[in-house]
């Protein structure tokens, strides 16, 4: 049972001050119930009415009882002595209301004017005015409805905006994986060329032992077996990240260490207005900086179509040490009716761009443009020499 739930005939599930609240107003209802009981019996608190207030004020207030026996013993003391209990029977009818259990609080509130009507007490329901109790009961009926319905209305609200949260910190992970995935897919890909460079290379070296010294043939074939061994065990580490449910993890070749320049000509031909300032050039940043530039800048221009379509945007990309930096701003502009957001493209390059060391910020700025920005440090070495390692 949660903290802001608790057992009893009347408000279950309810916060803590509302149950306080209560319990403070039945108190109230029971000291009048005594002191007006006592007036009925002639001024003398030793009595029945007295005590039938007191037993009635305790089982509306005590939690854990049988459902049924606050409003029977209620309904059995105001019909038998009327005005001075009925305060504690609306409380009653009010917590089976809520419950849904209306018919019950009817027919206690039927009983009750009916026993009533017969036995005529001095303090009759139907005395001063004829209808008056008939009037409260009714009401207490019906705002224990309202209060019913309106307590699982927030329940369940609560409940659905719960079920939103996870399922979006569900959507949040899916996501991180995702860009996990695909930026081990990237780099196995980058490498394993890279590798198998290597390998022919120093294979072709070893097939000339004529023109190379004993020992530097030995070498070569010791680098190439390296090289071969490696790339084997890059695809076994690696490869095993991939989609297996997706064809294009099979058939698609081996991604080039590409620069933006592509994904701005394919911009331009779609309409887009982009001005770029570049600093430096690709080769000074590492191959991981280069490909997580390269989905920036994609995610970036796609969101722009999306919520700025036709907007003209900036773009601006340093590779110069000691950080790789990309900002891309647009202009407002009218949001694409084909576009479906979901605001998780964002996601996966904030998992990228922190898994590299990185800040990644993104949002609205003067005027209504919206900015994204990411700043990757360059390794050690970059720093020192300017170059990639």
């Amino acid at each position: 049972m949660s903290r802001r739930e608790r057992p009893g005939s009347g408000g279950s599930g309810a916060p803590r001050w509302i149950a306080y609240g209560r319990s403070a107003v039945v108190l109230l209802l029971t000291f009048n119930s005594v002191h007006h009981g006592a007036l009925a019996a002639g001024g003398r608190y030793l009595a029945l009415c007295p005590a039938a207030g007191v037993l009635c004020g305790l089982v509306v207030l005590v939690r854990g009882l049988p459902w049924p026996t606050a409003p029977l013993v209620t309904t059995a003391a105001v019909a038998w002595w009327g005005a001075p209990i009925m305060p504690l029977l609306l409380v009653a009818l009010f917590d089976l209301a809520a419950q849904r259990r209306a018919w019950v609080a009817v027919g206690c509130s039927v009983t009750a004017l009916g026993v009533n009507f017969v036995r005529s007490p001095e303090f009759s329901l139907w005395n001063p005015q004829q209808y008056g109790g008939t009037l409260f009961l009714l009401l207490a009926v019906v705002g224990g409805l309202w209060a019913g319905h309106r307590r699982r209305l927030v329940r369940a609200l609560n409940a659905q905006v719960e079920h939103l949260r996870i399922e979006r910190e569900l959507r949040e992970k899916a996501a991180r994986a995702a860009e996990r995935s695909r930026i081990a897919a990237e780099m196995h890909d980058v490498l394993a060329h890279r590798l198998s460079l290597i390998a022919l290379h120093s294979g072709v070296l070893t097939t000339r032992n004529d023109a190379l010294p004993a020992q530097v043939g030995q070498r070569l074939a010791l680098l190439r077996t390296a090289s071969t061994e490696a790339l084997a065990d890059l695809r076994d580490v690696l490869g095993v990240l991939r989609d297996p449910d997706s064809a294009r993890a099979a058939t698609a070749p081996a991604p080039v260490l590409r620069g933006v320049d592509a994904l701005v000509e394919q911009a331009r031909a779609a309409g887009q207005q982009i001005a770029v300032h570049l600093d430096g050039r690709p080769e000074q940043a590492p191959a991981t900086h280069r490909l997580a530039v390269h989905r920036l800048v994609q995610e970036a221009l796609t969101n722009v179509r999306k919520h700025a379509d036709g907007a003209p945007v900036t773009l601006r990309i340093a590779y110069r040490p000691p950080a790789t930096t990309v900002e891309v701003v647009n202009a407002p502009g009218p949001r694409s009716p084909d576009a479906v957001a979901s605001g998780f493209g964002l996601v996966g390059l904030r998992e990228r761009v922190t898994a590299l060391g990185g800040e990644l910020h993104a949002g609205p700025v003067d005027s209504g443009a919206w900015r994204l920005a990411a700043r990757i440090p360059h390794p050690s070495g970059n720093e020192q020499n300017g170059t990639r390692t």
